[in-house]
């Protein structure tokens, strides 16, 4: 994993499956992306922790993988109490095994960041 001026990457294989996760630091946030293959931008969620529960809303919607973006930029923006993008390029559907490994990766990468 490279981290240079708040900008994380890192490659990882899941089932076969190869992954690259970038995430960009700020202040008060992050922009996370996920491409499976060669990095595309791919379906979009804001989420941002303003009270108890946060508030998210899709920018660019997913015809499969749209619970895990929700969840995870939820995740991540009540771990940070701040914004939260994440945008997943992903070819074929997660299995549900590599979905939860996806997600505790990068809330790990945010968390020891």
């Amino acid at each position: 994993m490279g981290s240079l001026n708040g900008f994380l990457h890192k490659d990882i294989c899941l089932e076969s499956r190869s992954f690259s996760l970038k995430l960009q630091k700020f202040d008060n946030g992050y922009f996370v992306s996920i491409s499976e293959g060669s990095d595309k931008l791919g379906s979009m969620v804001v989420s941002l922790a303003a009270g108890p529960s946060p508030i998210t809303t899709t920018i660019i919607p997913s015809k499969t993988e749209s619970l895990f973006l929700k969840l995870l930029a939820e995740r991540i923006s009540t771990r940070i109490r701040g914004i939260a993008i994440v945008s997943a390029y992903i070819r074929n559907e997660l299995e549900t095994d590599t979905a939860k490994l996806l997600m505790t990766e990068i809330v790990e990468i945010i968390q020891n960041d």
